[in-house]
């Protein structure tokens, strides 16, 4: 009977134990969401008041933030994407051929094998055929590409939703709390706010600068596919320390397919670039609302990605720094605050 009954425990702690961890990943998913939704809300929020200041209903400054974003991402569409779908298809084309170039270059054809470059543009063409492996989280809510775009609408609906009338929700929110801990709770949400707006705005001013300076220096040096790249490096500059480094790789092989000194000018550029974007650009947009130590940021990176996949990393520095929010105000204030009837000296 004691054997049969430890089994049975055994069958019973073995379902909960699945059953925990379908949960916990359907819970993060939802947590992805959630994250995702109020980042969306806060420039419509933004927006919003804005219009209220100035005697407008904040629907006129939430519809007039979404207009003029499909319009600007309309705009950059028509102005830049016909010419980037061109430079990436030559690109995808001249592949096999730049990647033997450049081992002729590198003096790595005896040390690879002869088909290292039909592997590299197979492992390319498998990457863009198989590109939604890479939002895997996002497609665990969709389960398709319709539904991926049907979830990117809800968000876009519920977050116009909360910039309409944000003050119920957080107010509903706040009252989950004892009477005496809200206003520290909203004090913490505004930190939240005002770190997540200082990142989306850095973002924003980084990826044009960015793009624009690439695409200068390339065109100086003459490098085939300098708007393609500008573009490729522009996205991924929402990749916290590791985006400028994979999105230099591509422009470096083909300058150094072309010859040696092309490859390193097309390298000094980014260098040049890079130093220019993180000694200048980023502290003067966005050190005041997400300052982050560079190491907790590299491990943050590879936390979210193990969490969330690709679609965490993209969000990673927000989630980061609304732990650090938490963390000091929760727990590290505290501690260092004088205990009560405790005067410090002046």
């Amino acid at each position: 009977m004691r054997s049969g009954s430890t089994a049975y425990r055994a069958v019973v702690l073995a379902a909960a134990l699945a059953v925990a961890a379908l949960l916990a990943a359907q819970l993060m998913t939802l947590l992805l969401a959630v994250v995702m939704t109020v980042i969306v809300s806060l420039p419509l929020s933004a927006a919003a008041s804005t219009a209220e200041r100035h005697g407008l209903p904040r629907a006129v400054g939430v519809f007039g933030a979404l207009a003029g974003a499909v319009g600007l991402a309309g705009t950059i569409a028509l102005l830049v994407l016909p010419q980037f779908l061109s430079q990436a298809r030559d690109f995808a084309t001249r592949l096999p051929s730049i990647v033997i170039a450049a081992e002729r270059w590198l003096g790595l054809t005896a040390a690879k094998p002869p088909n290292f470059s039909r592997e590299v543009s197979d492992a390319v063409r498998s990457a863009v055929r198989h590109w939604d492996r890479l939002i895997g989280p996002l497609l665990q809510v969709g389960g398709s590409v319709a539904g991926v775009l049907l979830v990117a609408v809800l968000i876009v609906l519920a977050a116009s939703a909360i910039a309409l009338n944000p003050g119920p929700l957080l107010d509903a929110a706040l009252r989950l709390l004892p009477a005496a801990q809200r206003p520290r709770a909203r004090e913490i949400a505004d930190r939240v706010r005002r770190a997540w707006l200082g990142w989306l705005t850095a973002v924003a001013i980084d990826m044009i600068v960015l793009g624009t300076l690439l695409f200068a220096g390339m065109t100086i040096v003459g490098l085939r596919f300098a708007l393609g790249f500008a573009v490729f490096s522009a996205l991924l500059t929402v990749i916290p320390n590791y985006g400028s480094i994979v999105s230099a790789i591509p422009p470096v092989l083909v300058g150094v397919a072309q010859s040696p000194t092309q490859g390193l000018l097309v390298l000094l550029v980014y260098v040049i670039v890079n130093q220019i974007e993180g000694n200048l650009i980023l502290p003067l947009i966005m050190a005041r609302t997400v300052d982050l130590h560079p190491a907790l940021v590299t491990i943050g990176v590879v936390a979210m990605s193990a969490l969330f996949g690709v679609i965490g990393v993209l969000i990673s520095i927000p989630l980061l720094s609304l732990t650090v929010i938490l963390v000091h105000a929760l727990w590290i204030e505290p501690q260092e605050a004088p205990p009560a009837g405790l005067e410090l000296p002046s």
